[in-house]
């Protein structure tokens, strides 16, 4: 299975060029990363309007 996806990128670069590839890869890591914030934002605020409802 890595070889398949080593074989993509190899792949990748060949066709849209070195930097163009490593953009889109740390471009996608960027959009993992900040639907992670996304989620745990949402929890925090979550939480706390149930804590609210339950204080009252």
């Amino acid at each position: 299975m890595p070889l398949l996806f080593f074989i993509l990128l190899v792949v990748l670069i060949a066709q849209v060029g070195f930097w163009n590839t490593l953009g889109a890869i740390l471009g996608a890591a960027a959009m993992m990363v900040l639907l992670i914030v996304l989620i745990i934002a949402i929890a925090i605020v979550g939480g706390l309007f149930v804590a609210r409802r339950m204080m009252s």
